[in-house]
C-alpha cells in the first residue's frame, strides 16, 4: 500500500474491467476514476501544474483559473489545496451539483456562467469569462486545457503506456472526444509505436467537434460547442456519435451489474457497442477509456425524475437482454497513412503514473 504525502500523487493505473459478461461483447474498460480527484483529469491537471511551474508562470500568490465542465475542476481545486494556490473554476449550468460542491469543499471558487455566447455557446461564455479575470489581475493564470500541450501530452506519457503495457495484442480502443486531450495523446502514442490499433473516437451527438450541427447537450464530460483547438483528425481512425437517451441506458445497464459509472463512460461504452457490432468486430481485443465513476452523477444520470423530465421514460425502461453475438470479422485498417513521431516536448521515458 502506497504512503503519499500529497492527494495528487495516487492514481491506480492498470485497472480494467471486462464487460463480455455484461453486454456480450469482448471489451475491456481502462477505470480512471480510483484517485482521490475521481477522475482521468487528475492526470492533465497535474502535467499542467508541473509544467507551469516549471516555466515559472505559477508560484506563490498565483491564482490558477481554468474553465471546466466539473472534472478537471476538482482535480485542479485538490491540486491548488495541496500546494497553497488559489483556484478559480468556470462553470455553465450542466456541471453536476455534486461536483460543484465538491469543488468548493475543497477551497476553490466557483463562478457560474448562465448565458451562451451567441456563437460559440456555453463553452464560449465561460473562456470570455476566463478572458475578462486574466485581463483583470495579472496573478490569474490560465492554464487552459483547451491548448496547453500538457493536456494530450499526460496521455501520451501515461495513459496510452498503461493500455500498452496491459494489451500488448491490442486491436482496437475507443476514446471519448472532449478537449480531446486523453484522444489525442493516446492517437500520438500508438501511431509512433503501434500504427495498427485503430483508433475510435467516441463523441456526443450535438458535439460540433467532428462537424455535426450543434445542439442541446445536458450531460457534462463529452462534446464541444468549438473546435478544439488541439484535434487531428489524420490521427483517428473512426468517430461514432452518440445520442445522450444511450448514454444514460447504458450507464444504467452497467449500473444493474455493479458497475456505476459517469456520463462519459456511458457514452463511450454504447460508442463502442455499436462499432463492434457494426464491423461484426466479436472476438477482436478492445479496449474502451471510462474517464470517471458514477457518484457526481446521482443527482442527474441516476436519479429517475431527472431523467424522466430530459429524457422521458424509455430512459428507463431495462434493457439487459445479451446482445446477439456479433459474427467475427477482421478489424479494418487503419485509414491514416504513416506520419513521423510527435516532436512535442514530451517526456518518452518510461511511462509512469501520477503516483511516481
Amino acid at each position: 500500500m502506497p504512503i503519499i504525502r500529497h492527494p495528487h500523487q495516487f492514481n491506480e493505473p492498470s485497472l480494467f474491467i471486462d464487460l463480455d459478461d455484461v453486454l456480450s461483447h469482448r471489451l475491456y474498460l481502462k477505470v480512471e476514476g480510483f484517485n482521490l480527484a475521481g477522475s482521468i483529469k487528475l492526470k492533465p491537471a497535474v502535467e499542467m501544474v508541473e509544467r507551469a511551474e516549471q516555466a515559472g508562470r505559477v508560484g506563490p500568490g498565483s491564482v490558477l483559473v481554468e474553465s471546466s465542465s466539473g472534472n478537471l475542476g476538482v482535480a485542479l481545486s485538490m491540486i491548488a489545496a495541496s500546494k497553497g494556490y488559489r483556484f478559480v473554476c468556470v462553470i455553465d449550468p450542466r456541471c453536476n451539483p455534486a461536483t460543484r460542491q465538491l469543488m468548493e469543499s475543497l477551497g476553490a471558487q466557483v463562478d457560474l456562467v448562465t448565458e451562451p455566447d451567441p456563437v460559440d455557446g456555453l463553452l464560449g461564455a465561460r473562456l470570455n469569462h476566463v478572458r475578462e479575470l486574466c485581463e483583470s489581475d495579472d496573478r490569474y493564470v490560465w492554464l487552459n486545457q483547451y491548448t496547453n500541450p500538457g493536456n494530450w501530452g499526460a496521455h501520451y506519457r501515461w495513459t496510452a503506456p498503461e493500455i500498452a503495457a496491459q494489451f500488448p495484442e491490442l486491436e482496437v480502443l475507443f476514446v471519448g472526444a472532449g478537449t480531446t486531450g486523453t484522444l489525442m495523446g493516446c492517437a500520438r502514442y500508438f501511431r509512433e509505436r503501434r500504427p495498427d490499433v485503430r483508433i475510435v473516437a467516441v463523441d456526443a451527438v450535438g458535439s460540433v467537434t467532428f462537424g455535426g450541427p450543434p445542439a442541446t447537450r445536458l450531460i457534462p464530460g463529452l462534446g464541444m460547442s468549438v473546435r478544439p483547438p488541439q484535434l487531428d483528425e489524420s490521427l483517428v481512425d473512426d468517430v461514432v456519435l452518440v445520442e445522450e437517451l444511450d448514454t444514460v441506458r447504458t450507464c444504467h445497464r452497467l449500473a444493474g451489474r455493479g458497475f456505476l459509472l459517469g456520463g462519459s463512460t456511458g457514452t463511450v461504452v454504447h460508442g463502442a457497442m455499436t462499432w463492434l457490432t457494426d464491423h461484426h468486430a466479436r472476438d477482436v481485443t478492445a479496449v474502451a477509456i471510462s474517464p470517471d465513476l458514477g457518484r457526481p452523477y446521482l443527482d442527474t444520470i441516476y436519479q429517475p425524475d431527472w431523467v424522466l423530465d430530459h429524457f422521458g421514460a424509455a430512459a428507463l425502461a431495462r434493457d439487459d437482454a445479451p446482445a446477439a453475438p456479433a459474427r467475427p470479422g477482421p478489424v479494418p485498417e487503419p485509414r491514416h497513412p504513416a506520419t513521423a513521431p510527435a516532436t512535442d516536448s514530451v517526456a518518452t521515458s518510461s511511462p509512469r503514473s501520477p503516483s511516481q
